[in-house]
C-alpha cells in the first residue's frame, strides 16, 4: 500500500502563489479584454460593447494599465510568499 504523503507548509505556499497568480493575470485579461472591445468601437468596427466614446476608452485604458500594475504587485508577492520554505 503507498504510503500517504502529508502536504508541506512549503507545498501549499507554491500552490496558493500559484493559483492566484493565475486568478490575477485573469483580471489583467479581461481588463484589457474591454480595453481592446472599446478602441474597435471607438474605430467604427462593429462589436457587442457597449455605447463607447473617445473618453469612455481612455478611461477603461487608464484603469486597464492601473490595474495591471496592481496586479503584477500582486503576482511578485504571491509568487514570493510561495517560495519561501
Amino acid at each position: 500500500m503507498p504510503e500517504e504523503r502529508k502536504l508541506s507548509k512549503s507545498e501549499v505556499r507554491k500552490t496558493v502563489a500559484a493559483s492566484m497568480a493565475t486568478a490575477f493575470g485573469l483580471v489583467i485579461a479581461l481588463i484589457w479584454n474591454q480595453v481592446v472591445m472599446g478602441g474597435l468601437k471607438v474605430a467604427g468596427i462593429d462589436t457587442t460593447f457597449a455605447t463607447i466614446s473617445l473618453m469612455g476608452w481612455i478611461g477603461y485604458m487608464v484603469v486597464a494599465v492601473v490595474l495591471t500594475i496592481v496586479m503584477i504587485i500582486f503576482i511578485i508577492m504571491f509568487s514570493r510568499w510561495g517560495s519561501k520554505e
